[in-house]
């Protein structure tokens, strides 16, 4: 056990770059990937079964604690995103599948690799995770319902087949992940520390699917739009999400969950609705956001974590003054 727990630090330590690694692999043997594509549901719905082993009673009992900073960091989610998006594909001129896969991702739930960034940023943990359960679970209203609004001009939005999609991929996997939790207890705490791998060898899967059915459209004009944009989206939902929280009053360590968790997307939601629902190359932008958002996250987390680190040592180097 101790062993796959190592590995999956491992993958974890070396996630981006093994995306990026299988992107690759997937764009010059497609093949693999082709074989995958048919499955991506059932790659997700692991994931999100793995997330829901990790919930108990106790996370939602928190969320009705503290229901105000949980709320609004959930509803900043479904506002900045989509709009953001949206704004976006204007802005570029973007169309047809490629305007659909932006404002699709733009319209997920928050990722789990936002827990991560707020643990190592010295976020408020508890929060981010209640505002990414919160945000999963309204994910089967919020998504048709944001496509609609947002993207019903570039393509015939499938709602009530999303609906019952979401409800299927999204809600069913953690609601027995939850059940398992609550029927098994701590008896499940070994499978949890392999959880890790498990889900990222999903979503790596579901990478190498996405590139494998997209290989012969990748270097197109169109294509091209989609990294600045997915870049641009990012970065503002980073930004007016540390806004909307200060202008807000909460306090820094919340800002910090509230910033990832508005600006960090499940894209591996994104991509498999967008395989399932759309065409394939709506799911580009999914995947490109899954890239960059562990990039810029990664750099985000370091930068808050050297940045209270440094203000630390100020305030003991002066505590040590004062006494000298």
């Amino acid at each position: 056990m101790q062993k796959v727990e190592a590995v999956g630090n491992w993958v974890s330590k070396w996630f981006t770059l093994l995306v990026v690694v299988v992107a690759a692999f997937s764009f010059f043997v497609p093949s693999f990937g082709t074989a995958i594509a048919p499955h991506t549901s059932l790659l997700l719905g692991v994931v999100l079964f793995g997330m829901g082993l990790t919930l108990s009673r106790k996370d939602f009992a928190r969320i009705l604690r503290r229901p105000w900073p949980v709320i609004a960091g959930t509803v900043a989610h479904y506002v900045i995103m989509p709009g953001i998006a949206y704004l976006l594909c204007l802005i570029f001129h973007l169309s047809g599948p490629t305007a659909v896969g932006v404002i699709l991702v733009g319209s997920c739930p928050s990722g789990t690799s936002s827990n991560v960034m707020a643990y190592l940023a010295g976020g408020d943990v508890a929060l981010d995770v209640s505002i990414g359960m919160l945000s999963t679970l309204l994910a089967p209203i919020m998504l048709p319902s944001l496509l609609m609004l947002y993207a019903g001009q570039w393509v015939t939005i499938p709602a009530a087949s999303l609906f019952l999609g979401a409800i299927r991929i999204v809600l069913l996997p953690v609601f027995l992940g939850v059940l398992v939790h609550t029927i098994f207890g701590d008896r499940i705490a070994a499978v949890n520390h392999v959880l890790p791998l498990v889900s990222q060898t999903a979503i790596l899967l579901i990478v190498c699917a996405v590139f494998a059915a997209n290989h012969a459209h990748l270097f197109t004009a169109q294509t091209a739009l989609v990294i600045p944009v997915v870049i641009l989206h990012n970065l503002s939902g980073y930004g007016l999400g540390f806004l909307f929280s200060h202008l807000i009053r909460l306090n820094y360590p919340q800002r910090k969950a509230i910033t990832f968790e508005v600006g960090m997307q499940d894209s591996a939601l994104g991509a498999t609705l967008a395989m399932q629902y759309f065409h394939p190359a709506a799911a580009i932008p999914s995947t490109i956001f899954s890239i960059w958002h562990n990039i810029s996250g990664s750099t985000l987390s370091s930068y808050w974590r050297n940045k209270d680190l440094k203000k630390e040592q100020s305030v003991a180097a002066k505590a040590v003054l004062q006494h000298s």
